[in-house]
């Protein structure tokens, strides 16, 4: 099974979705973990967006980083600028990605409505998560 941890900042939003939809998709060949560098609950509209395409992430819980201090991960995902760069090393060798995906928190205004925001940052993940769930696939 393939260990991947979505980091983001706050473990609120986008990588509590991005954990979420990993193992909505490909749950069978991937273990999904996600944890925030400065972790402080995970938001409604994560879980009300989320729900809106199936997937329940209300038993999810945030997390953060240390707690998986000492666990091997095959990817390591970053989800924000900010936690790109205040991640912390994971032993064992796996890839380190970064995916530059907008704070639905911060983009409300541009988008319209919160859940606008929540519901295109949900949308951003998801194509990324069935790409990287593809490529994985042809790698195997």
């Amino acid at each position: 099974m393939i260990r991947v941890l979505f980091v983001c900042t706050g473990n609120r939003a986008r990588s509590q979705m991005a954990e979420g939809l990993l193992r909505h998709l490909a749950g069978d060949r991937f273990e999904a973990h996600s944890a925030g560098t400065i972790p402080s609950g995970v938001a409604d509209e994560t879980v009300a967006v989320m729900k809106e395409i199936g997937v329940d992430v209300s038993g999810q819980r945030s997390k953060h980083v240390d707690e998986y201090a000492g666990e091997r991960f095959d990817y390591v995902i970053t989800v924000c600028d900010v936690a790109n760069e205040s991640c912390p090393v994971f032993p064992g060798g796996g890839r380190r990605l970064h995916w530059s995906i907008e704070d639905p928190s911060d983009a409300y205004e541009r988008r319209g409505t919160l859940l606008d925001a929540f519901r295109a940052a949900r949308d951003d993940l998801r194509g990324r998560i069935e790409e990287f769930v593809r490529e994985e696939g042809e790698r195997t």
